[in-house]
């Protein structure tokens, strides 16, 4: 029996991570834990019978939470997904890594810190899962370029100027995936591209110039690998994050999943577009955050967060998002290498400096 943490289990990976584990025979629920969605949470423990809950992001600090895990899924969203993923680190625990939060902002601590304790990481992130399993153990020095594919967002298609206009609602409404609202705003801004170039940076041990995104609306490659010779190999599939959570608990193996099948006889087109930045600066912005290192990516998920935050509360128009994020980038003098310390005071005083940036 192989025993699973959950953490983030009333969130979009989470849920369908549990549905996962409701069709494998093997895997026993051990832990769970959520944020703010408490009637979910009793739903979920009273079906998986956990022998640990916890609520809040402060609970995750709590190493019990995964001390008899085999496997721990790590879905919470922010910055807090630091705190399980380095105790699951130090345990030398399998682990299944949907934050992309603590990879941006501490992606080279992580790294020593795994190798060093012998933990696998193993991505959740469809395009992620998808690099993953194109290189599939090959060498890296014959790998000429990997690429993420992104569906664009809702505004693939929005005329630059109508996007200051636009509203929550029609932000919300992706035209691919169900995920959380923060996660979807971050689509739209494609934010959330930029996160995932640095993610795979870690993740692959791959340099940034032979990271490439490039938009694919109908969202049946979710990413491939070129190589020296110049084949490409690309991981397909309907877009179901069952597959790529599957995928990361059962590795190396592969099991039966309820997950439709790929019917290529339907697809009539396969697009790709390479990004916009000027109609979504914040991808840029996440860009030169990865380009200067050290410490730039700790505010810039700091900022976009608040930013993100004021936008869902009705404080913030939809463009003015890249405006915090670019001010607090400006602000920021980059430390080379921080510390767990340096990271997490930083991340906080970001937070204070975006949350007080007024736009007029």
């Amino acid at each position: 029996m192989t025993k699973i943490s959950i953490l983030g289990s009333t969130g979009s990976i989470g849920t369908a991570a549990l549905d996962v584990v409701s069709h494998l025979k093997n895997f026993k629920v051990v832990s769970l834990s959520a944020n703010k969605n408490i009637s979910l949470l009793k739903k979920q423990a009273r079906k998986f019978r956990p022998a640990r809950i916890a609520v809040g992001p402060e609970e995750l600090k709590d190493e019990s939470l995964i001390a008899d895990a085999d496997i721990v899924l790590i879905a919470v969203v922010g910055s807090s997904g630091i705190w399980p993923l380095i105790n699951s680190i130090k345990a030398g625990k399998k682990i299944a890594l949907a934050n992309k939060e603590s990879l941006v902002i501490s992606g080279g601590l992580v790294k020593k810190m795994a190798s060093r304790y012998g933990a696998r990481i193993l991505p959740v992130d469809s395009e992620h899962s998808a690099v993953f399993q194109c290189l599939d153990g090959r060498d890296a020095n014959d790998v000429s370029k990997i690429i993420l594919t992104a569906s664009g967002g809702p505004f693939r298609s929005y005329p630059r100027k109508k996007l200051a206009g636009v509203k929550i609602k029609d932000v919300l409404n992706h035209p691919t995936w169900s995920m959380g609202r923060k996660i979807t705003v971050d689509s739209a801004t494609l934010i959330n591209k930029g996160f995932e170039v640095i993610e795979a940076h870690y993740l692959f041990d791959m340099p940034y110039e032979k990271i490439e995104v490039l938009i694919h609306p109908q969202s049946v490659i979710h990413g491939a690998v070129e190589f020296s010779d110049g084949s490409v190999i690309a991981q397909m599939g309907v877009a179901d994050m069952r597959i790529p959570i599957q995928y990361a608990l059962t590795y190396p193996e592969r099991k039966k999943s309820p997950v439709k099948k790929l019917d290529l006889a339907s697809i009539n087109k396969l697009e790709f577009f390479r990004p916009d930045t000027g109609k979504f600066p914040c991808f840029g912005l996440a860009l030169a955050a990865a380009r200067a290192g050290g410490s730039m990516p700790v505010v810039l998920n700091a900022a976009n967060e608040v930013a993100v935050k004021k936008f869902l509360e009705g404080r913030l128009r939809f463009t003015d998002i890249p405006v915090i994020i670019e001010k607090a980038m400006a602000w920021h003098s980059v430390l080379r290498n921080p510390d767990i310390e340096d990271i997490l005071e930083l991340d906080t005083q970001t937070r204070k400096y975006a949350e007080d940036i007024s736009l007029g």
